[in-house]
């Protein structure tokens, strides 16, 4: 008998890009999947890095699934902690191509929809207890113009549209791996099992906080 939905969490990861070999975000997916967190089962799906293919394969995730919890990874190179994402723009704007060779600028993801979703993830909550966990994170206000982004915009939209059903969805950033770090000096990066186990708070979080906290977490630039 499959699991009701109020305990299916979808959990997605993207393909390796940009010439890897591997994808912190799908290593970190696949491997809680099949894991109950919260009560809620973690269901992995794995993303194209692929614009519009990916938006595509998410669909067909959430109407498979229809999970009561939604959070998408991605990988963030150049940053050093977890970094859930508050906003998701309208825009997509590749300064390198996508796995298939698309590379669309000034692009809306969705066409007549609005500038911009929030996250209805408790993001200031999960950065609060992966802190407190020892994990490094912060709120961030920009996941960039490229896929994740894109995937981040279509699934806010997709959520906004089925308000009523109280499905709650955000982005969350990862640091690449060591073994990625060492080939570009100065990189920053997290141990997998690092990754795994902030995300796995994460997902706690999420399920189990439903008002997120009121604290500072702005930047100035």
């Amino acid at each position: 008998m499959p699991a009701p939905a109020a305990s299916r969490i979808l959990l997605t990861g993207f393909e390796p890009f940009d010439k890897d070999s591997i994808n912190p975000s799908w290593e970190v997916a696949r491997a809680l999947d099949g894991e109950v967190i919260a009560g809620g089962t973690v269901h992995a799906v794995q993303l194209p890095c692929v614009f519009g293919n990916a938006m595509q394969v998410l669909d067909e995730a959430l109407a498979g699934l229809q999970p009561a919890l939604v959070i998408s990874l991605g990988l963030a190179g150049g940053r050093s902690d977890i970094t859930p994402e508050r906003v998701a723009i309208n825009l997509d704007d590749a300064r390198i191509p996508d796995n298939a060779g698309k590379q669309p600028v000034d692009e809306a993801v969705v066409s007549n929809a609005p500038a911009a979703y929030f996250s209805t993830l408790p993001i200031k909550a999960m950065v609060r207890n992966l802190r407190e966990a020892g994990i490094p994170a912060s709120v961030s206000n920009t996941a960039g113009t490229f896929v994740c982004n894109h995937v981040f915009y279509a699934l806010m939209h997709r959520l906004s549209r089925r308000a009523a059903a109280g499905v709650r969805g955000g982005f969350i950033h990862v640091p690449a791996l060591p073994q990625q770090a060492a080939k570009q000096p100065g990189m920053a990066s997290m141990a997998l099992e690092a990754q795994i186990s902030a995300i796995r708070e994460a997902i706690r979080t999420a399920m189990t906080v439903q008002q997120d906290l009121r604290e500072n977490a702005g930047q100035l630039h």
